[in-house]
């Protein structure tokens, strides 16, 4: 009886310094939601984004290969850093993460109709909206993988925030978008990860936010 009330009292209650499950499971849903909708917006536009997103964007516009599919496949290889360097919770959390979006990302755009976005719009609202998913995901130690997980463990290591660690890896990324888009699509897909990393390098501070 002592250890379930014991499970009970971890799922539901939290500190001011920890979250409790229940928090960190609608944290790691809510993340992934706004995520999927951002990748719809982008989607429906044509447009690239940077980190793991990105590279998977790239592979899908040239590929033809789900979205989804390639999302989940490029991040397995990151699991082990997820693991050595953010510990056994962080790894987890993240997995959970990548599966939830890939497999959102499988259904919901249909659904939500989003076939042709306005370049401009879905950059500015799309960048936004996974901007918002990255932190709902940050604050509960997680993320959605990739250059996420190394640009967090950059930020708790040597002190760079996180949003401006990816912005340097998305630039790299959206250089090879030259060769799928037009530039027009390429000045817009720029606009919407600047706008995906300034929402995070300005929210997600570290000393900030003290709940993990």
């Amino acid at each position: 009886m002592t250890a379930v009330r014991g499970a009970f009292t971890a799922l539901i209650h939290s500190r001011a310094e920890r979250h409790s499950l229940l928090e960190d499971a609608q944290g790691i849903v809510a993340g992934s939601m706004l995520a999927v909708l951002g990748v719809a917006l982008l989607q429906g536009a044509g447009l690239f984004t940077g980190g793991t997103a990105g590279a998977a964007f790239l592979l899908h516009y040239a590929t033809g290969l789900s979205f989804g599919a390639c999302f989940f496949a490029i991040n397995l290889p990151f699991a082990y850093l997820a693991y050595r360097r953010l510990g056994m919770g962080f790894t987890l959390k993240t997995f959970a993460a990548i599966a939830l979006t890939a497999l959102l990302s499988e259904v919901v755009p249909a659904q939500l109709g989003l076939a042709r976005v306005d370049p401009l719009v879905g950059g500015l609202f799309g960048g936004l909206a996974i901007g918002a998913g990255m932190l709902a995901l940050f604050r509960h130690r997680a993320s959605l993988g990739g250059i996420g997980i190394l640009a967090v463990y950059i930020q708790d290591r040597f002190g760079f925030r996180a949003g401006l660690v990816q912005l340097g890896f998305d630039a790299v990324i959206l250089a090879f978008a030259v060769f799928l888009a037009s530039p027009f699509i390429i000045l817009c897909s720029v606009l919407g990860a600047l706008v995906l990393n300034l929402t995070i390098a300005v929210n997600h501070r570290k000393d900030r936010y003290i709940a993990f």
